[in-house]
Parts: C-alpha cells; structure tokens; sequence
C-alpha cells in the first residue's frame, strides 16, 4: 500500500534550509550544506544519486522509486519546479492556495489547495509506490491533518543556527514517532520514522 513520506535533509538544530531563501538561492545561505551528501558541489546533473554508495545510495533510490510527488508551492518555486519534472515524470501535486499563471505549467503538475486532497490524489497516481513529500510546511499541515505515513529524516553533523525550521509552529498535539530505522551514511545519518496513529 502506498504510503506518504517526506524526504528532508535537516541540521541537528532542525533547519531545514539557512536564512535568505529566495529564488535562485532556494536553500538558503549556506543551506547547501544540508545536502552536500547527495549533491556534491551542487550539481543538479547529480539529483538522482547515481554517485552515490552504500546506505546513502540506498535511501536516494527510494526516493527516486516513489511514483508521485506532494510539495508546497513555495518549496516547488524555490526549485525551480525542477523544470516540471521532479524524477521518472512523475506527477507533482503543488499545495497552493492560488492557481499558477497559465505561463508556468507544467504537464504533470496539479496544483491542489487542500493538504488531505493532495495526498489522497498523490496516493491513487502513485499506484502501489510511495509518496515523496517535499516542504516543511506541506509536512507541518499533513502532520496536523494525520496524512503523512512516514518521516525520512537526513541528520546531517551541523549547527546551522538560523533559517528555516522543520517543526516550527506546530499545533499542540503530542504526535508519537516509530523509529524504522537508524542507519549512518557518509556525513549524514538517516532516520525513518512512521508516525504512530492514535487508538
């Protein structure tokens, strides 16, 4: 059964992006080094982590494996919508509030205003794979909204000390996490959790 899990690469202080993110510096001031364990030097060419050795490659096959994507709009634009496709053609659900300008679409994109719709979307294109789910707002609303399955947590060994948080602003439930698994990679560790429902 397909299942929703967000992919996010994060420093031990729980940033997932440094300050100043804009276009053409989505992650950030210094925020690329969040993911120098997947893209050496900030190659895009090396995305789908063909480079890659070991667990790390492991975990980026997964992701490259899913079979639709949910991202939030701002996520998406700061990625240049990765020129409308994300891996595999895969079809991108946008969470936005607005429609783009006709200009800006993509085939393949949808963009959805409601955070349980575009999971339930994502899930039914997905098929029997898994859903990558970009954005730490998307996964802030789809933790409150209980649709997130799984968090995939990439830890990587730095204080970043400002920018943008993962968790910030939650609302007050206590929401229980499984540890699936714990596996150390080169300058990175990876965390999956499922995220436990309540009853």
């Amino acid at each position: 059964m397909s299942k929703t899990v967000l992919y996010m690469s994060m420093s031990v202080d729980g940033f997932i992006a440094g300050p100043n993110a804009a276009p053409g510096n989505g992650l950030g001031d210094k925020g690329q080094r969040l993911h120098e364990w997947f893209l050496p030097d900030a190659d895009a060419d090396h995305r789908t982590g063909s480079h890659l050795a070991g667990v790390n490659r492991e975990v980026m096959d997964e992701a490259m494996a899913t079979g639709a994507v949910v991202v939030g709009r701002r996520t998406f634009e700061l990625a240049d919508g990765w020129g409308g496709d994300h891996h595999d053609g895969v079809p991108i659900f946008v969470l936005s509030r607005h429609q783009p300008d006709p200009e800006l679409q993509w085939p393949g994109v949808t963009y959805v205003s409601d955070v349980t719709a575009a999971m339930n979307m994502a899930k039914d294109a997905a098929g029997d794979k898994d859903v990558l789910v970009h954005g730490a707002r998307t996964a802030r609303l789809a933790l409150a909204a209980g649709v997130l399955d799984e968090l995939q947590i990439h830890l990587v060994p730095v204080l970043i000390g400002q920018g943008e948080p993962l968790f910030e602003d939650m609302p007050p439930d206590h929401i229980e996490l499984e540890l699936l698994r714990a596996a150390d990679g080169p300058g990175v560790t990876h965390l999956r959790y499922r995220v436990r429902t309540g009853g």
